[in-house]
């Protein structure tokens, strides 16, 4: 007889299968466009992951120290939000630092589904959390958050169900994709009969602020950010065939005022050709691939995005500089 870690490995298995296609074509796609575009979601690979959790640690990367802060300071708030007896989904789970704030803090938490793209990441985080709570079941999910996907089998009923996502990672996601992600959310989270329904999430957000503060935060000192955008052309060249010189581009992170966002390009150094899978593509002397955009909301410009995928603005914590917030959803 099957058990049902076997399913849940199996059902990993072919999501990574599926992963490395859907990376391969958006590639492809994304390299053809005028402004050639890979999505931020291809930079959190295994190394990848190592190297976000090393830029949490910078001097210059606030979000994560102060979003960290956050939750200590307004914990029992937010376990109240939250409600006791909760099912905690967390999305691009990584790490799952901020995870442990939270589920050390709730009232007598009954599950957490860790959700991430690198499958060997997250399977040492879930053994981590396994040897730190015990007596809570872990059921890693490796998916790619911003895509429909079904939540595993079982999952408990009878109690209420948390959507987490914390560190400003819905900034890397445009308007309309915001919209759709906490529309999935909602979907995940409402999942249950009454009087259970009513589903809750705790979402982190990255406040508008002085760009001397802002641009430092993704473009160190020490590179760590450098090495972490340029790591994508790594994966390419590793996963995908590719051909790409990685000495023949940098990093770079520039404000787009009309977007409210901090973008990370990869900007190729020379005129120079690269190959993916055999397809060739060129590149133009300071000519970029553009990789990311962390989006800096206001408190209103977060409610009309949440409104709009069926959430109230029921909660909002923050620091003292209000640099970040802590929100809570409700249905």
């Amino acid at each position: 007889m099957t058990t049902d870690t076997e399913m849940l490995e199996t059902a990993n298995a072919r999501a990574m299968e599926a992963q490395r296609a859907a990376f391969l074509d958006e590639v492809l796609t994304g390299l053809a466009l005028p402004q050639k575009t890979i999505s931020s979601r291809w930079l959190y690979d295994d190394a990848g992951s190592e190297l976000f959790e090393e830029i949490t640690d910078l001097t210059e990367y606030y979000p994560t120290r102060t979003e960290t802060g956050i939750l200590r300071d307004s914990i029992g708030e937010i376990a109240q939000f939250c409600g006791p007896d909760a099912v905690v989904i967390e999305y691009g789970a990584g790490a799952s630092i901020k995870s442990e704030l939270l589920l050390a803090g709730l009232d007598r938490p009954r599950l957490f589904v860790p959700i991430d793209i690198a499958g060997d990441f997250l399977a040492l985080s879930a053994e981590r959390l396994n040897e730190r709570f015990p007596d809570l079941d872990v059921w890693p999910v490796t998916a790619d958050f911003t895509s429909n996907f079904d939540l595993p089998d079982g999952l408990p009923r009878d109690c209420h169900r948390v959507g987490f996502f914390p560190g400003s990672t819905i900034g890397n996601l445009a308007p309309a994709e915001a919209v759709r992600f906490l529309a999935r959310v909602n979907r995940h989270v409402s999942g249950t009969s009454a009087p259970y329904a009513n589903g809750r999430a705790i979402i982190g957000i990255d406040l508008v602020k002085p760009l001397d503060v802002l641009i430092p935060a993704y473009d160190d000192a020490q590179g760590v950010t450098a090495a972490f955008n340029l790591n994508l052309l790594k994966r390419i060249n590793h996963e995908l065939d590719g051909t790409f010189d990685l000495d023949g581009f940098a990093h770079e992170a520039r404000w787009n005022a009309e977007q409210s966002a901090i973008e990370m390009h990869i900007r190729s150094r020379r005129a120079q050709d690269a190959s993916v899978s055999g397809r060739s593509f060129s590149f133009a002397a300071g000519e970029t691939i553009h990789t990311e955009s962390s989006r800096k909301y206001t408190l209103d410009m977060f409610r009309d995005i949440a409104n709009e995928a069926g959430w109230d603005l029921a909660g909002v914590w923050t620091d003292k500089g209000n640099l970040f917030a802590v929100t809570g959803l409700a249905l």
